[in-house]
């Protein structure tokens, strides 16, 4: 919305030389203008814009000139200088396309002076020899063959000059680049100056063609010949060189292709010739001599696959596919291009190469398209749907369609667009949409899961090929199914681009089939009805994705929807308010008012004029529950299509309602939109104002606003001025001392917001200054946000007080300066630790007052009058140099004392908060604009020198092997033996005794504080703060650490911040450079010496932040000694990992502490476009040491290779140049696991866990098995093709001990880690024959699997040989694992093979029978046989089975299949012998006969939980009506099993019963759901004495979580049907029933047990009243007390919950009602239980606490509409 600044063009003047001037002037006349006196004047501009418009006259005064001036010497003349002005200006200097364009309007008659004068500058330009300058050559080569008729003319006439100098650039960079071989920025330079000249080479080829044609190719000794050759000899090297960038090489495969078309003869024959290359394939005697003498490295039968692949760019690119020019050899080139690319994409795996590659594909792609068109009927059927090239173009697709690079993604969906519309060239004149083809892609695509991005961009290429219609012909849930995906962010844009084709497809079918109105209704149910209902009731996430997404494209396409949209949703706002968790009709009003506001398709006033809306809908909205309502409700208010749109008085006011409730919104999401909002209404009453001053000086236009506002321009402004002054009073407000973080986040990011927007420019009229609103008072308050204890609102204060800083330091007195001035002074040494980023932004404010200086030379000892008297240096810079010298005084005496106690000093003056300031103070200073250069060069050498010192004192500390507990409280001998090993270790610079011995600092501390507060130049303000009551100062070891750790990440951070200074001394000479490079050196050692030895994470992750900042410099810097550093040190560290010397002082432990952080420092500073040489020399040393082939080795080096590995697999910033050794990374964690050492193991487990993620993405759902983290085979095996023979091996290896009887126990370590990686894995329906690495091999050893011993491995191979079949082969598989099942009890059985294979077929059958929504034929019979083959192993189910965990693992089999039955049973399907088998196997169980065993025997309870869901699902199934309904008269009393629920409940396992009522109350909730109406699934057939048997069975539970589960089965039924049957059954009426249920509340141990108990105690009061029964008081009494309990602030959620919930339910009974049946005292206490929820911390309380309200605000509406 708002609006772009224009971009200011910058253009370089140009200049004459005395000499040229001296030439013109000769011509040039005073008194009339020629074109000499044009030309002085022109050079005498020094503006290159005013040069532009001087030289567009050029042209008009030559065309005056008659034919005879073409021998004028003042023409010769000012030609001659135009020439030599055109060659000096540079490449992208807008003068040089201006002279040029002008040039090219050249009369006739002077063509020829003027192309003799550009010949003869050009000839003076290719006479340059310098290597470095040949790029200003090579750019005016370039700009003369670019529209420049002159330019081309020249450059014709010096053909075989030009031909001969870029012969000679191309030898010289090469050699030059040999010479300078390691400097990375030099053979940058020379790379791109490379490119351009080959580019330049080709334009001079393709614009000049008429020069090389004819007779010259006849002779092979003239010289255009043999440069030709030799251009092509020398692109020909450049091809086959991998060490020069890849757009070099892949130019140079368009160059050669190029020159050898321009000298090949016949043309004809030069396919078969590329063919030949590219097949390696060329015969010697067939091939012309100079092309074996230019490119006879190309004619070899083994190409490397980067050349093959910049060949083919080269030959798609260059050759001209339209027409059939080329014939059959061009066809047949073609189709090879094809092989050889598909047969590239399965070897070249490195990014860059990666994308290249999908790019060439799409340029196949599009010249098959180009060839098709006169091409020949063989060529069209080996370009068919049906053909392998198509078919391995598919395989390509489905591969790389959700590939993590963009670019590649983008790419793949390219060529299957253009493939889609090949075939459809193939079939021309067919119906393309019964295509079989086209059929076929369709079914594939539509049975992929949703989570695979691919299917959406290829079915919508599909609906534009085939159309909405018949995809939806085949499933109208469509877009029901791709709205529900909305809710993952990851999947939206795809999904809102698929839906936004389908949609505008359907409509543009409907419009040409059917007359104007008729078909929108359908469009509308099809497409808008489902909208509406999730923007109603779904989720968060879903609801905001399709509002940002999918609802604009759908407004944009139908913009007449939205009436329909507000008449839906308004007829339901009064009714569906919404929640906290759902939008409702209102917010969903909301939502759709505000995009159609933001895109142009309404206008506010209209709606509101109308009634369509009426304001208190719109406040309803503002003060939503649910927050993102309030969002869309503020958006309809602020975002406009027109940013110039007048804003209302009525939206000013809904604004200020808006902000009297919002500004302390909990969540950060919805405060930056909140701000956002804001700005986009601040920018349009800035603009909107604008436009109002414009308009009140023209009186006509005036009339106009003041018919359309009814009010004129002055008034509005006036009201806009009100408005902003009421809201920054507001904002003011909410800002006081206590405020909430969220508060004052919002308020000063509001605050900051208007600031920038009403920023004054010069000569412009502004509504409203913020700076005129600013008094004492209010600059007072945004200062006091610095002691806020959250750094972000700091930033924000002090960057408001930036913006305001002329009016907030005007208001600061001298005295308040000095206040202010000490307290950042004291706040410095705090042993506080924000207390010193406090100081640090009240400083950096501070030093833009001018009388700071005098304050701080005060607190000085000497006094720098020099300094003083320097008028010419800025205040800030004096200031900041005065303040860093105060701050630099105290810290060197501090770290002075330290060195005497380093406890004294953690506890009374930690030195972190001095170099805190000083750093915060450097990094707002100009460093390239300093006066005081020597000052600074001084300090700087200081602050460097104390850095060292600082450090010196402090690191032994975090160095030490045991950094967190230094200092014992104990004074054990242990503890005194390892605290003397420790300082052995450390040797600290302390020199008291305190070490010695284990005490604490008493009242000498007092003594000592005051000496040394006598000794420094300023008094140490902790100390004073601590004044004449302190006691005792204890020292921790806590605060010692803290004291070092933090020192040395301020160290860290101020060296970092030091070494930026050093590209400051490149453009200058070396003496004014603030440090120097022997300083960033040392620095570089530093850092090196402490990453490499802390021990203490928080010292060397924050080492590592100031050592990133040297090593991007280093990356950056022209010093070729300092650039070549980072390469010196990753060697060192890398020799020093392999050296494994006992005396390394590496850390082995910690993860390698900080080890890998630098390292990670040095790879991620490389350059990523470069060829990341660091990294490939990286992990090629640590790949070798984490998988060491000889494993005799120290294994500290593969420790830290393994964690050094993980550390750069996790880095983002490594991207995709890391995924290339991902595969290694794998294997070495594998075998690494494998390891007998305990830290090898621990390392590799890491490792592996860091790979996984990199593979498969961060984990976004809790559910393990869920596919969003998961691949195809295909996929995975394609990314990382070694790992297809890895992992089959390692499988191989690992289920072979699993069979062995001897080895049954022996358990092989890494099975664990393949199941992980495999069963992430799956097949895709889009599987062919195409495909070389089929994952079938996998599938006999992930069965194998399931017979290992551990139980979790069982387990996952059960899980992961799901994935690893394609829904056509389950059937066949789970039939040979049923089979293969022992027939009866054996002694040999091995019942863990057993169960592995149940597990196994249990999945199998579950995931076949949950992807088969509809029953078919070859479904159908693949069930009978399962049910058949189930059937025949039944004794594993019963008590033939001596093993209980395989009999439940064969009963949790036969409930998935009952539970799945019921459902294919109403599609027709009869399963009437498996019901009566089920029945059999429940009479033979232990549930009807006694249970002998005790709860000990393994597996007991996990067998009755499965035989007691068998139970329940056979009664579910027979209180269907489907079972009575079936053909056999004896149905029913087959299916009825021998048990009932009333048997289950009375079971003695409490297992057994709880599953009988959670059962029970599942029932309950489905009686009269749309569940049962809808035919989702039977209920339970609950039985007539239930309530009964509930009843007793509440008094005699035992068990809590039963028990729970009874109250909850009671709350949820009928009390009507309850309380008749409590006489008989527990001898209680109502009230005793009622005061036990309170008592439960008191006595229930656990809160599940009070929160269902006071809910149904609360239910049956409300009952017992509105039945007008009678409670005694005592009894209400309590209840409320109970009431006020559970709202007390202390107690659980789940406890503050079932208040609330129990106050919503008794809110339009009692509490609002006129009639207080509680009395006054009771009522209002329930009253305050509201207040105190609304209050609590918790959000989800303080959200049903508030429907409380919304009950009783609509309870009072209602009876306001009776009353009226």
């Amino acid at each position: 919305m708002v609006l772009k600044k224009k971009k200011e063009i910058q253009v370089d003047a140009f200049f004459l030389d005395h000499h040229q001037l001296e030439k013109l002037q000769r011509f040039s006349k005073a008194e009339e203008q020629n074109l000499a006196s044009l030309l002085v004047h022109c050079a005498e501009l020094r503006n290159g814009i005013q040069q532009i418009q001087c030289i567009k006259q050029i042209m008009p005064l030559v065309k005056q000139m008659d034919q005879s001036s073409a021998g004028d010497p003042m023409v010769k003349a000012c030609l001659d200088v135009l020439g030599e002005t055109y060659f000096s200006l540079g490449a992208k200097n807008p003068l040089k396309k201006v002279l040029a364009s002008s040039l090219n309007g050249l009369p006739g008659h002077l063509m020829v002076p003027a192309v003799q004068s550009f010949v003869c500058c050009l000839r003076e330009e290719l006479k340059a020899t310098d290597v470095y300058l040949y790029r200003k050559v090579l750019d005016n080569l370039a700009s003369c063959m670019e529209d420049f008729s002159l330019g081309r003319a020249c450059i014709k006439n010096l053909f075989e000059e030009v031909l001969q100098f870029l012969q000679k650039l191309l030898l010289d960079i090469q050699e030059e680049n040999r010479k300078n071989h390691g400097n990375c920025i030099v053979q940058t330079q020379l790379m791109h100056d490379l490119l351009i000249a080959i580019k330049v080479s080709m334009m001079l080829i393709q614009k000049l063609q008429e020069n090389i044609q004819g007779s010259l190719w006849k002779d092979s000794e003239s010289f255009v010949w043999q440069s030709m050759c030799s251009l092509l000899k020398s692109c020909t090297n450049f091809l086959m060189d991998a060490t020069l960038l890849q757009t070099v090489q892949t130019t140079s495969g368009l160059a050669v292709v190029l020159f050898t078309r321009a000298m090949y003869e016949p043309v004809e024959e030069l396919p078969s010739l590329i063919s030949g290359l590219l097949r390696g394939a060329v015969e010697h005697s067939g091939v012309p001599a100079w092309f074996l003498r230019s490119c006879g490295v190309l004619c070899t039968p083994q190409l490397p696959g980067s050349v093959l692949l910049f060949l083919c760019h080269g030959a798609l690119a260059m050759l001209d596919w339209k027409n059939g020019s080329m014939g059959e050899n061009g066809e047949k080139l073609l189709l090879d291009i094809a092989s050889v690319l598909l047969s590239l994409s399965s070897e070249l795996k490195e990014p860059s190469v990666a994308t290249s590659l999908s790019r060439i594909l799409v340029i196949w792609t599009n010249s098959a398209l180009a060839a098709l068109v006169s091409g020949s009927p063989d060529l069209k059927l080996k370009l068919n749907g049906s053909s392998d090239i198509i078919g391995k173009l598919l395989e390509y697709i489905y591969t790389h369609w959700d590939h993590p690079l963009d670019a590649i993604r983008h790419q793949t969906k390219l060529i299957f667009k253009n493939l889609l519309q090949i075939h459809q060239t193939t079939i021309a004149g067919s119906n393309g949409k019964s295509d079989p083809f086209f059929a076929r892609l369709i079914k594939h695509l539509l049975s992929l899961d949703w989570h695979v991005k691919g299917k959406y961009t290829s079915l919508g290429s599909l609906v534009e090929c085939v159309g909405t219609e018949n995809i939806l012909q085949l499933d109208r849930a469509i877009p029901v199914r791709i709205l529900d995906v909305m809710s993952d962010q990851s999947l939206a844009p795809y999904a809102s681009d698929l839906l936004e084709t389908m949609f505008t497809n359907h409509k543009a079918h409907f419009t040409l089939s059917f007359h104007k109105g008729t078909w929108i209704d359908q469009w509308h149910n099809i497409w808008v009805s489902p909208l509406l209902v999730i923007l109603c009731e779904g989720n968060h996430d879903q609801t905001t994705y399709i509002i940002d997404y999918y609802l604009p494209k759908l407004l944009k396409c139908n913009p007449d929807s939205l009436s329909y949209m507000i008449r839906i949703l308004q007829a339901s706002a009064d009714a569906n308010l919404g929640s906290c968790s759902t939008r409702g009709a209102l917010g969903a009003l909301m939502a759709c008012l505000r995009t159609a506001r933001a895109h142009g398709h309404l206008e506010l006033s209209n709606i509101m004029s109308s009634g369509l809306v009426s304001t208190e809908c719109i406040k309803q909205g503002l003060v939503h529950q649910h927050s993102q309502v309030c969002i869309d409700a503020l958006g309809l208010l602020c975002e406009t299509h027109r940013t110039t749109e007048i804003v209302s008085l009525e939206e000013m006011q809904l604004i200020q309602f808006f902000m009297l409730y919002n500004l302390n919104n909990q969540s950060p999401s919805v405060r930056q939109q909140i701000i956002s909002l804001l700005r986009k209404l601040f920018c349009r009453i800035q603009e909107s104002s604008q436009v109002l001053y414009k308009l009140e000086q023209n009186k006509t236009k005036q009339e106009l606003v003041e018919k359309s506002t009814k009010m004129p321009p002055l008034r509005i402004l006036q009201q806009y001025k009100d408005f902003m002054s009421s809201v920054c009073a507001r904002l003011f407000e909410v800002l006081f001392p206590g405020s909430s973080h969220p508060t004052r986040f919002c308020a000063l990011s509001i605050l900051e917001s208007i600031a920038e927007i009403f920023s004054v420019p010069k000569g412009q009229a502004q509504v409203f200054q913020l700076d005129q609103e600013m008094d004492s008072a209010r600059v007072q308050t945004l200062i006091q946000c610095f002691a806020s204890t959250f750094e972000e609102v700091k930033i924000l204060a002090f960057r408001l007080l930036m913006k305001l800083r002329d009016v907030a330091l005007n208001l600061q007195g001298s005295e308040n300066l000095d206040l202010l001035f000490q307290a950042a002074i004291d706040l410095s040494t705090s042993t506080k630790p924000y207390d010193c980023v406090t100081a640090s932004y009240l400083l950096n404010f501070l030093v833009y007052h001018k009388g700071l200086q005098h304050i701080c030379l005060g607190k000085q000892l000497k006094h720098n009058s020099q300094l003083d008297e320097n008028t010419s240096v800025s205040t800030v810079e004096k200031n900041t140099l005065a303040v860093i010298k105060l701050l630099l005084v105290n810290v060197e005496e501090e770290i002075f004392q330290a060195k005497k106690s380093l406890l004294q000093a953690a506890a009374s003056f930690p030195m972190y908060g001095r170099v805190h300031c000083i750093n915060g103070a450097l990094q707002q200073l100009p460093f390239n604009n300093l006066t005081l250069v020597s000052e600074w060069k001084e300090i700087v050498t200081r602050l460097i020198l104390m850095s060292y010192s600082l450090s010196a004192v402090v690191s032994p500390v975090v160095q030490s092997s045991s950094p967190e507990g230094l200092i014992p409280m104990d004074s054990d001998p242990e503890s005194a033996d390892r605290l003397q090993m420790i300082l052995h270790e450390i040797q600290p610079q302390d020199t008291n005794d305190y070490f010695m011995q284990a005490k604490i600092l008493k009242e000498h501390c007092k003594e000592e504080s005051e000496k040394l507060a006598d000794q420094r130049p300023m008094k140490n303000s902790c100390m004073e703060m601590r004044g004449k009551d302190r006691q005792a100062c204890d020292v921790t070891a806590q605060m010692v650490l803290v004291c070092c750790w933090r020192s040395m990440k301020e160290v860290s951070l101020l060296l970092g911040t030091l070494c930026k200074l050093l590209p400051s001394q490149t453009t200058s000479e070396p003496s004014e450079g603030l440090i120097t490079v022997e300083q960033v050196k040392n620095i570089g050692d530093y850092f090196k010496h402490h990453l490499l030895q802390s021990r203490h994470r928080g010292a060397f992750e924050l080492a590592y932040a100031g050592f990133v900042q040297l090593t991007e410099m280093l990356s950056r810097c022209n010093s070729e000694s300092l650039h070549k550093m980072p390469e010196h040190w990753l060697s060192c560290v890398l020799e020093e990992i392999k050296s494994c010397d006992p005396s390394s002082t590496l850390c082995a432990t910690r993860r390698s502490a900080g080890i890998p952080f630098y390292i990670q420092a040095l790879l991620a500073s490389e350059p990523k476009k470069g060829k990341t040489n660091l990294l490939k020399m990286a992990m090629k040393e640590l790949i070798s040491l984490a998988a060491p082939l000889n494993e005799s080795l120290s294994v500290i080096p593969q420790v830290h290779a393994l964690n050094i590995l993980r550390a750069l697999y996790r880095d983002t910033r490594l991207g995709e140049n890391i995924m290339p050794y991902v595969a290694d990374g794998i294997k070495a964690s594998i075998l690494g696991f494998m390891s007998p050492v305990w830290a090898v193991r621990n390392s590799s487990t890491l490792l592996f866990s860091a790979l996984i993620t990199r593979i498969f993405g961060v984990k976004r759902e809790k559910d393990e098995n869920s596919k969003k983290n998961r691949m195809t085979g295909r996929e995975f095996f394609s990314r990382f093709p070694s790992l297809y023979p890895f992992l089959l091996k390692q499988l191989e290896i690992v289920t072979s001990t699993l069979n062995s009887e001897t080895e049954e126990l022996k358990i092989h370590p890494s099975l664990f880690l393949l199941l992980l990686i495999l069963g992430r894995l799956y097949p895709s329906p889009m599987d062919g024959s195409h495909s070389t690495l089929s994952i079938a091999p996998f599938v006999p050893f992930i069965i194998r699997c399931g017979h290992s011993p551990v139980f979790r491995c069982r387990e996952m191979s059960g899980r992961a040989l799901v994935p690893f079949l394609v829904a056509t082969e389950v059937p066949h598989t789970a039939l040979a694992l049923l089979r293969g099942l022992p027939d009866s009890a054996a002694p040999g059985m091995r019942q863990n093979a057993v169960h592995g294979t149940l597990l196994q077929v249990f999945h199998l059958l579950q995931s076949y029978v949950e992807s088969n929504q509809f029953v078919s034929l070859d479904f159908q019979q693949g069930l009978c046989d399962i049910i058949t083959c189930v059937g025949t192993k039944l004794w594993l189910a019963k008590r033939l089975n001596p093993c209980l965990v395989t009999r439940a693992a064969y009963l949790d089999v036969l409930v998935m299949l009952s539970t799945h039955l019921e459902k294919f049973q109403k599609q027709g399907m009869q399963f009437l012998d498996f019901w009566e088998e089920m029945k059999r196997v429940i009479s033979d169980s232990e549930l009807v006969s006694g249970i002998p065993d005790s709860p000990a025997v393994p597996g007991l309870i996990q067998y009755l939980q499965s035989i007691t869901r068998l139970v329940i699902s056979v009664l579910s199934v027979t209180a269907g009506p489907d079972l009575q309904s079936c053909a056999s008269a004896a149905a029913e009393d087959t299916a009825k099993p021998s048990l009932s629920v009333a048997h289950l409940l009375h079971c003695e396992f409490h297992e057994v019963r709880l599953l009988a009522l959670e059962a029970i109350l599942l029932g309950l909730r489905q009686r009269n759901s749309k569940q049962i109406a809808e035919g989702r699934g039977g209920a339970l057939c609950l039985p007539t004495d239930l309530e009964d048997t509930l009843l007793r069975m509440a008094l005699k539970e035992t068990n809590p979580q039963c028990f729970c589960k009874v109250l909850e089965i009671l709350y949820n039924m009928d009390l009507r049907n309850v309380l008749p049957k409590t006489e008989c059954s527990i001898k209680m009426n109502p009230n005793q029933l009622l005061t036990w249920s309170l008592n439960l509340v008191d006595i229930s141990s656990s809160p599940e047990g009070q929160t269902i108990a006071l809910k149904f105690a609360s239910k049956l009061i409300i009952h017992l009243l509105q039945n007008h029964q009678q409670i005694p008081e005592e009894v209400l009494k309590k209840w409320v007390q109970l009431i006020m309990y559970f709202c007390e602030d202390e107690q659980e959620t789940e406890m503050l919950l079932a208040a609330a919930e129990v106050l919503k339910s008794i809110t339009s009974f009692l509490l609002s009602s006129e009639k207080l049946i509680l009395g006054l005292s009771d009522t209002l206490g329930l009253w305050r239980c509201v207040i105190l929820l609304l209050q609590n911390e918790d959000l989800v309380v303080r959200d049903a606490a508030a429907e409380v309200i919304q009950v009783a605000q609509s309870e009072k509406k209602s009876n306001e509409g009776t009353e009226v």
